[in-house]
């Protein structure tokens, strides 16, 4: 449940209620904070529900695929990329941390072709 935080879901309780919006935290009991929230009264920007009452969480957006870019990159470098989808990250050579956003460690050469990897399936997936 980790990979829903920061996205866009949609949250219906028990008593029927629906609520849209960024969700900023989780925990094992689902209580759930969410920002920028939709389906609330009026002038309610930020909402906490009590997991007691979370009937069903949806992502209502797009999930990033790791798979398709960790697929491209391996054409690359074979053999050498993992997913980690524990930790929303891509592996490559056990030192280029790639997520959603970016190249999140390494540098050199090799950093340099995997962002430009990233670039070009950004590009992709945004037409």
């Amino acid at each position: 449940m980790g990979t829903l935080v920061g996205r866009r879901v949609a949250v219906e309780t028990t008593d029927g209620k629906n609520y849209s919006g960024d969700l900023l935290g989780i925990d094992e009991k689902l209580n759930v904070i969410l920002d920028h929230v939709t389906g609330a009264a009026d002038n309610v920007f930020k909402v906490v529900l009590n997991g007691d009452f979370v009937k069903e969480i949806r992502l209502v957006e797009k999930p990033f695929d790791l798979k398709a870019l960790a697929d491209r990159m391996n054409r690359v470098f074979p053999g050498l990329v993992r997913v980690r989808e524990d930790i929303g990250a891509i592996i490559v050579m056990e030192k280029i941390k790639v997520t959603e956003q970016g190249i999140a460690e390494g540098v050199g050469l090799a950093a340099d072709r995997v962002k430009s990897i990233y670039d070009e399936f950004m590009k992709e997936v945004k037409k």
